[in-house]
């Protein structure tokens, strides 16, 4: 945990300490309590793959710090910046319900933090327990800075499943033996495709199947017949990545800091941004074996992809009258997961698609389903890659000697030069950002068919305003107009209930009928399936401005983003407060 600050005591301070330990024992104080972090933004060596390489760390740490608190606790992290680079911290799959300066995007809802600046991100968790991640907002900055938020019950409160015996991070990641801002800014530069990391990682560590990397691995040590808490986060860049543990089954307990119906899989599909906690049943007795954790990629798109896979290993605690026997010695298991290619098998895309249908809210008085049953607005967005011009006199490396690009609607959103929230809650706007984001594509086509002639998009920064409280409709179809591809798509400052999804083209008159509207899953980043659609609901109860982009980094970066913004309600506790005093500036 960060540093706690304590405040010194003058007499006057020490009468009001004492009020408040008094008053937190008075039900309505006893909500939660105050955490603080400092995150210090440093140049860090770190050596993969017998590679050192200087990256951006928080505290010295790769993966970066654990952030804990309960459900009801206020988190103040005070980001300090060292670096050269701007700096912004995005707290994923927090609701920040009326704290919209905290959330993090930049140029969305701040200016980034600049060198030898700070910023203090405020916010309180409402509703939420479980596993989420924190990770840098800008550029491809959040390969190295990322981390889990683990989000305990309030207290004297328990899971609805079994108390584990032990809690597990397990962040996957994306590790770059060169500085992913040159992969990023080459690419854009080009046009083209960018290269792809070189190793996947469990807890930073690559694992035994990568050359050079036989003591880079992440070992799970356990005991027989217990029961582990496996918090899964998916922090590559670029990668859905499939998860399995060698002969060992897990049973999925919770997604995106939302419990769900517990089922039991052998193998997970985790996109970027997502989050799963897994329960793992250890085997009664020690089975004198070790097992292999592996993480490798799903693959829909036609491009080049690091198509390695990361390995722990899961080892069990060996019996005192063993001791003489190495781990080393006994039989290595590994799992089987599916081939990476999607495009060549068709029955991993099903598998894909009979995973994410097993994930289903609760939807139990306690933890209630609270999914709109009526929709105020209704909204059909097209997603995918096209192409831009090449600038004259320059040859570019994307489909037809253009370069690539994505869109929402064809338009590929460019980020504003200042923050849009700030720009909303002045009133000024002009210039910055219009707010006429078209609610359905300008030109229907054939979504999933033969892709049409014309592939350049538009560039602009356009967004949807909604009134408070609007009940949303959002149908998300993917187009083959360069390829179909698989598009986790992340929504900042909501959940959003799945209610559907299918492949080929959505068909507004036969598919509603199929909508799960009484315990669908509840989600922050859901993929909108390669060649598919996706429908999802959510309310529009959380005033401010909310970036929706795809979290493959290069999805987002060639701009396969948007922005919804949210007006303030009638009431004082439905209105966005003025920004925060320490709120950088552009």
């Amino acid at each position: 945990m960060g540093s706690p600050h304590f405040p010194c005591f003058t007499s006057m301070a020490a009468l009001l300490f004492g009020f408040f330990v008094a008053a937190s024992w008075m039900p309505e104080f006893a909500a939660g309590k105050t955490r603080h972090y400092t995150f210090n933004i440093k140049y860090h060596n770190v050596t993969r793959l017998c590679n050192t390489r200087s990256i951006l760390s928080v505290n010295g740490k790769f993966p970066g710090p654990r952030l804990v608190a309960r459900e009801g606790d206020q988190v103040l992290i005070k980001v300090v910046n060292h670096v050269s680079n701007n700096i912004t911290i995005h707290w994923h799959g927090i609701r920040q319900l009326q704290t919209g300066w905290a959330d993090g995007p930049a140029y969305i809802t701040q200016c980034p933090i600049q060198t030898g600046q700070a910023y203090t991100y405020n916010f309180t968790i409402t509703g939420q327990r479980g596993t989420l991640l924190w990770h840098a907002h800008i550029s491809w900055l959040r390969s190295t800075l990322y981390g889990p938020i683990i989000i305990l019950p309030k207290r004297n409160e328990s899971y609805p499943f079994v108390k584990p015996y032990k809690e597990v991070p397990i962040i996957l990641g994306e590790w770059f033996n060169v500085d992913p801002e040159a992969v990023i800014s080459q690419a854009l530069q080009t046009g083209g495709g960018p290269n792809v990391s070189d190793a996947y990682t469990i807890n930073g560590l690559p694992g035994p199947l990568y050359n050079c990397s036989s003591k880079d691995v992440f070992k799970l040590k356990v005991k027989p017949g217990k029961t582990y808490l496996l918090r899964l986060i998916n922090a590559a860049l670029n990668d859905e990545l499939f998860f399995s543990i060698a002969n060992h089954s897990l049973t999925v307990v919770e997604a995106d800091a939302v419990y769900t119906k517990p089922f039991e899989t052998d193998t997970l599909l985790i996109a970027p941004g997502q989050t799963t906690n897994l329960l793992l049943k250890t085997k009664p007795t020690s089975p004198n074996a070790t097992f292999l954790i592996l993480a490798r990629p799903y693959f829909t798109g036609a491009g080049t992809l690091d198509n390695t896979t990361t390995a722990g290993i899961l080892e069990y605690k060996l019996p005192n009258t063993t001791h003489h026997t190495s781990i080393k010695a006994l039989p290595l298991f590994r799992p089987s997961l599916p081939p990476i290619n999607a495009t060549k098998f068709v029955n991993v895309t099903q598998f894909v698609e009979n995973l994410a249908k097993k994930f289903r809210s609760l939807a139990t008085k306690q933890f209630p389903a609270n999914v709109p049953q009526t929709v105020d607005r209704r909204f059909f967005f097209t997603i995918g890659l096209g192409t831009s011009p090449c600038p004259q006199n320059s040859t570019c490396q994307g489909p037809n000697g253009l370069k690539f690009a994505a869109s929402v609607n064809n338009f590929s959103f460019a980020l504003p030069s200042t923050a849009m929230l700030q720009a909303h809650f002045s009133g000024q706007s002009n210039g910055v950002y219009t707010t006429d984001f078209p609610t359905k594509p300008l030109v229907a086509f054939n979504y999933t068919g033969t892709p049409p002639n014309i592939t350049n998009v538009s560039n602009a920064t356009r967004a949807v305003v909604l009134p408070f409280n609007t009940s949303v409709e959002l149908v998300l179809q993917d187009t083959s107009i360069v390829g179909a591809e698989s598009h986790p798509l992340h929504l900042h400052g909501f959940n959003f209930f799945i209610v559907g999804l299918g492949f080929g083209n959505y068909d507004p008159t036969k598919d509603p009928a199929n909508f799960n509207v009484v315990d669908p899953a509840e989600r922050n980043t859901a993929g909108v399936p390669a060649g598919g659609w996706l429908a999802i609901r959510f309310f529009a109860d959380n005033p401010g401005v909310w970036f929706m982009h795809c979290h493959l980094d290069i999805h987002t970066s060639w701009g396969l983003r948007m922005a919804w913004i949210v007006q303030d309600g009638p009431q004082p506790n439905q209105k966005l407060p003025p920004p925060p005093s320490d709120l950088p500036k552009c």
